[in-house]
């Protein structure tokens, strides 16, 4: 599809003051995935640590335009940012349920605006951001979808200061943005011009990933030793009459042995557990003192989902018609059912942090109580995740994505 092009910001700046299966693509403009070494991966860190971070002297541009191509499956993050003053001067555009939006805050404006179609669909897009006079228009795949006016002031005539311009991040906490957003964006750029100049003004921070090849796809990949933390307060809460817990998941394993996911105290022994051995799973349960284990193994099959329900006297471990049932003792139940009260009380997806593991694997779904988890909400995760894009296969050789 057509490129994403986030100058808006800069533009504005130049002025001193639902489904497992995930969205279709859409048919128009389809491309796949270029190798071109200015390819950017925005990266799936926690979007504090921008791609790159170039700087501009304003006298020097002669067209306030900026353009470039996007493709992401992730619903929401900050495409760039730019500002001549962090606290006076300020521009972002981003991602917000899969719609561009922009966030404005200088001495002519303070506003955000979200316009134009769902761009978190896997398909290359294209965005370009104006500046006519004092308003500021973004175009996306060659439609104007945005149009603010008396939102800056023209270049012609005026003085302007040196401008920053983040790509993939933030140069200020989230919350200080007019409405805070999850700034962490799985996507990649292509085609990139800042202020209709080249890209490579910058050093990027970190090279190409592989969540940009061709071949990948939308999902949640873990690679070996990677882990995410989820708080147990956070997530959607037992039922109460009985109590029950549930989670269910959708996993395409590339190979390797150790932890899928875990409940437990974090930094201490897992409760309970569900562990890949050998194309098996092994559900395990632990009494605190480590006097007791149980555990039971299921044969992994490719496709259903994998289910695991807690209730009052035992767990459940199924996948399609399988099944396999512990009976838990009076002691582990209450340690399981005490969890919820703790502050570290955690699920953990993958391995616990500091541990091994050779496991790795990529999560289609994840649904805990019946809703639907997002990596991007958890209380950590290893920066090694692709939150919202998965490889195809591993290279047997080297273990990397291909």
């Amino acid at each position: 599809m057509e490129g994403l092009c986030s100058l808006t910001l800069l533009l504005l700046l130049l002025w001193p003051p639902e489904t497992w299966e995930g969205l279709a693509p859409k048919p128009p403009l389809a491309t796949k995935i270029s190798r071109d070494p200015d390819v950017l991966h925005l990266g799936s860190g926690t979007g504090q640590e921008p791609v790159i971070i170039m700087t501009f002297n304003l006298t020097m541009v002669t067209r306030a335009i900026s353009s470039f191509d996007l493709r992401t499956w992730d619903p929401e993050g900050v495409i760039f940012y730019g500002d001549t003053n962090p606290k006076d001067d300020w521009f972002m555009l981003g991602l917000r349920g899969g719609r561009p939006e922009v966030q404005i805050h200088n001495f002519w404006a303070q506003l955000t605006v979200g316009a134009g179609p769902r761009l978190d669909d896997g398909c290359w897009h294209q965005l370009k951001v104006k500046n006519q006079e004092d308003s500021v228009l973004l175009e996306v795949d060659g439609d104007e979808v945005l149009r603010l006016s008396q939102v800056s002031r023209p270049l012609e005539g005026t003085t302007l200061p040196t401008m920053r311009i983040a790509v993939g991040g933030l140069l200020f906490p989230p919350n200080d943005l007019r409405l805070p957003l999850i700034p962490a964006l799985d996507g990649c750029l292509r085609r990139h011009i800042w202020l209709n100049q080249p890209g490579n003004t910058g050093p990027f921070s970190h090279p190409p990933r592989g969540a940009c090849n061709p071949e990948a796809q939308p999902g949640t990949f873990l690679p070996p030793g990677a882990h995410t933390v989820f708080s147990l307060k956070d997530l959607p809460q037992p039922g109460v009459d009985p109590w029950a817990f549930s989670l269910e998941l959708r996993l395409q394993f590339f190979g390797g042995s150790g932890c899928l996911l875990a409940l437990g105290i974090l930094g201490n022994q897992s409760l309970l557990s569900l562990d890949l051995q050998d194309q098996i799973l092994v559900l395990s349960a632990r009494s605190p003192q480590k006097l007791e284990v149980l555990s039971k193994s299921l044969p992994v099959s490719p496709g259903p989902l994998i289910q695991l329900e807690l209730g009052l006297t035992r767990v459940a471990l199924s996948q399609g018609l399988q099944e396999v049932v512990l009976i838990l003792p009076p002691a582990l139940l209450v340690s399981l059912l005490d969890l919820w009260t703790q502050p570290k009380g955690s699920l953990i997806l993958g391995v616990a942090p500091g541990e091994a593991s050779s496991a790795s694997f990529c999560l289609d779904g994840l649904r805990v109580q019946g809703r639907e988890l997002d990596v991007d909400q958890a209380l950590s995760r290893s920066k090694n995740i692709w939150t919202h894009s998965c490889p195809r296969s591993l290279n047997n050789n080297t273990n990397t994505p291909h």
